[in-house]
Order: C-alpha cells, then sequence, then structure tokens
C-alpha cells in the first residue's frame, strides 16, 4: 500500500495544527499499522516536528482523548428539538452514526487500549471526559428551563452512552433501525418509573 506522503511544513496557526495532527492521528488509526500508533508518526503524516506535538499534548495518550472529544463534538451538534426526549434522541443519532464509521470505532478504541498509567494522565483523560459530557449537561440544563424533569447525569450514562461506548469498544454496530430512539424511551421510562430525584 502506497503511504501517504505527509504535508510540507508551512507555517499554520494553532487552530490548523491541531486540526492537522488530529487527522492524521485518524488516518494512520485506520491503517493496518495503526495499532502501532506514535508520536512521531503522527506528526510526520501531520507535516509538523513531533517536538510540537509532546510539547502541546505531552503524550499519546492526552492527543488520542483531545482527539476523540473534538471529533465527536463535531459530528453531535446540540440543536435544540424543543423536548428533552427530541434532544436525547438527536445526541443519541449522531453517536450511532459516528460509530458507525471504521475511524470512529476506531477512536474509541484507541483511548480504551491506551489507559493512562499515572495520575496525570487519568486526570487530563478525566478532563476530556467532561468536556464530552458538558453536551449532556446542556441538554439537561434545556430540559429544566423548559420546565421537564430529566434524569441525573449517572442514568444517562448508563443508559445511553455506555451502550455506544461498548458497541464501539467490541466492534458491534448498532442495529440499523430505532436503537436510538429505544435506548431514549427506556432511559426515560426508567426515569418516570423510578420518580423525580
Amino acid at each position: 500500500m502506497t503511504q501517504k506522503q505527509p504535508s510540507a511544513r508551512i507555517r499554520r496557526s494553532p487552530d490548523q495544527v491541531r486540526a492537522a495532527v488530529h487527522q492524521a492521528v485518524i488516518d494512520l488509526l485506520s491503517e493496518p499499522e495503526g495499532e502501532d500508533l506514535n508520536i512521531p508518526a503522527i506528526a510526520q503524516r501531520a507535516g509538523v516536528n513531533h517536538t510540537s506535538v509532546y510539547r502541546r499534548w505531552g503524550s499519546l495518550d492526552a492527543l488520542l482523548a483531545d482527539t476523540v472529544t473534538t471529533r465527536l463534538e463535531r459530528d453531535s451538534p446540540l440543536n435544540d428539538t424543543g423536548t428533552l426526549r427530541g434532544d436525547l434522541l438527536a445526541w443519541a443519532e449522531a453517536s450511532a452514526a459516528g460509530i458507525r464509521t471504521p475511524e470512529g470505532r476506531a477512536l474509541v478504541r484507541a483511548v480504551v487500549l491506551s489507559m493512562p498509567n499515572s495520575a496525570q494522565a487519568q486526570s487530563e483523560r478525566a478532563q476530556h471526559f467532561q468536556r464530552r459530557m458538558r453536551s449532556i449537561e446542556q441538554i439537561r440544563e434545556r430540559a429544566t428551563a423548559r420546565g421537564e424533569n430529566p434524569p441525573p447525569l449517572d442514568q444517562i450514562l448508563d443508559h445511553l452512552v455506555a451502550p455506544f461506548y461498548i458497541r464501539a469498544i467490541f466492534g458491534i454496530d448498532p442495529p440499523a433501525d430505532g436503537y436510538p430512539a429505544l435506548l431514549v424511551d427506556r432511559l426515560l421510562s426508567h426515569r418516570s418509573e423510578a420518580g423525580p430525584a
């Protein structure tokens, strides 16, 4: 297979560098040798100096977590549908679409397989996860402002978020039709049965 040539190193803005590095991560993960992903290879593919990557992210784990979170945020826009169910369904449908792609599954699996082994790395990962969860908190806040009674965050994690990540980790596509709505309705049914917090 012909290797993609790295782009020429030209002066780019920090946002352009970040986007190029993220794309290099995704490109390399999509190749068979992606299992040997490392920062020098990512830097070469992105056309940046590897010291710049280390300086900005510090570790491969932090870079992977940032890449995943940024991509998921991009692919899961927070459209206000006017109802809690509608907002959760839109989020779930975007998540399902994301993990149906090879790059989406590869990104999630890469982060899981590179579990941090230091307190600093664990803290960095938690910060990226909190960015991801902010979208869920915004859905909850909008629902509360409309007078709805949203489930607590931990129930949303258990009933709606976790199934998508479990499937991505093990390479299992969501069912073709109706899976996001099924998860959302189960979540809201569980909330209704449990009563207000």
